[in-house]
């Protein structure tokens, strides 16, 4: 049997504050990194962040509208994604390298 006096009350802060330092460290990978897959990463983490910020708003304030955002973000978040390595591999193919100076090359 478990002991739930051992168990600490999560509430909203918690989330919040989880989720902030998730976007803070996709937003870092964005703005400090120059390859495209760890970009990519970093993207797909604050959207995340996002994530978790609605289904905290959605779980504390009973409704389930920030469910059913988090369904459209993720669905936003696998095309960028899809889009994303489409991009990739046709720098790699070109360039043999995946840096993110290589995308203004692609325009001719």
């Amino acid at each position: 049997m478990l002991n739930t006096d051992v168990f600490v009350n999560i509430g909203i802060n918690h989330y919040l504050g989880l989720s902030a330092i998730l976007f803070v460290l996709g937003l870092m990978g964005v703005l400090l990194r120059r390859n495209a897959i760890v970009i990519l990463m970093s993207i797909e983490l604050m959207l995340n962040a996002v994530n978790l910020t609605f289904v905290a708003f959605s779980r504390y304030t009973h409704r389930i509208d920030g469910q059913i955002i988090v369904f459209f973000v993720m669905t936003i978040a696998a095309a960028e994604a899809a889009v994303g390595l489409a991009l990739m591999v046709s720098i790699y193919k070109r360039f043999k390298e995946v840096n993110i100076r290589f995308f203004e090359h692609l325009k001719g």
